[in-house]
């Protein structure tokens, strides 16, 4: 198994687990920086030198030995999941790719045509009912996740807590998870907490949102998404990521979370 999903700067000074729609872009930025006084010319996703990840066969034994062994401070991030689904939701259905495509090219035909969802074109400038599609979408992430039905589940909707245990199963121990909703405080523990060869200022670094501006905007606040039956799937697929990490499911209005994560809690029920 090993650690799918994990980055490592060259210098090995860190150790990051990527979780999805969770300030990943930004936070593989910050590391390559750290390095090389730069920041990495394009998204960070499809950077295949300057930063080490599972992905590319020649990191693996490096990783591995350094997760193994925890030489280096290891972190990851979360968000509130009511605001993680809609993100995935404009982004990955919604939206163009950066390739110029739908996303997964059949999938967004397979919604339309199982659950009658729609989303939209940038011909028409995106006009659909957004809450109407979202809660069928809802319906959907659901069944990938439950049933594995139309198909699996996908890396940026399936639960938080799933990604990050990986890490910790296979003999990883996280130093720190920070909140999305405190982006500055969280990354600057990590920053505080390493040597890095080149120093990182953060209040000049850019936010790096590589799925800005190729879909629609949210027409409407978080909340008028979510009606009690939407809640109810939410809590059924993400009921974990709420008591873990402490964010508010009475409220989708409130994406702050309610209190601090307690690391050994999150070790000791996702190390199961």
């Amino acid at each position: 198994m090993g650690f799918p999903g994990t980055w490592m700067t060259e210098s090995q000074s860190v150790v990051y687990r990527v979780v999805p729609k969770c300030a990943c872009s930004t936070i593989g930025q910050v590391m390559f920086y750290s390095d090389h006084g730069r920041f990495f010319d394009g998204d960070i996703h499809d950077a295949t030198e300057g930063l080490h990840k599972w992905s590319q066969e020649r990191s693996q034994p490096l990783i591995e030995a350094n997760v193994k062994g925890h030489k280096s401070y290891s972190f990851t991030c979360v968000r509130n999941p009511y605001t993680r689904i809609l993100s995935s939701f404009f982004d990955k259905i919604c939206g163009i790719q950066r390739n110029g495509k739908r996303y997964r090219g059949n999938l967004v035909p397979l919604l339309i045509q199982k659950y009658g969802i729609e989303v939209g074109d940038p011909e028409n400038g995106f006009e659909f009912d957004q809450i109407k599609s979202f809660r069928r979408f809802l319906l959907f992430a659901r069944d990938t996740i439950r049933w594995r039905r139309p198909m699996e589940p996908d890396i940026h909707w399936s639960a938080m807590s799933g990604h990050i245990s990986t890490f910790i199963v296979n003999g990883g121990r996280y130093d720190h998870i920070f909140f999305t909703e405190k982006f500055n405080e969280g990354i600057q523990v990590v920053l505080d907490a390493i040597e890095t060869p080149k120093k990182v200022n953060l209040k000049k670094i850019p936010r790096f949102n590589e799925s800005e501006g190729h879909g629609p905007k949210r027409a409407h606040p978080v909340e008028d998404y979510f009606d009690d039956l939407s809640m109810h799937l939410v809590y059924e697929i993400y009921k974990r990521d709420f008591q873990l990490f402490h964010y508010d499911f009475e409220n989708p209005a409130n994406k702050m979370p309610l209190g601090e994560i307690d690391l050994d809690e999150v070790h000791a029920k996702l190390g199961e």
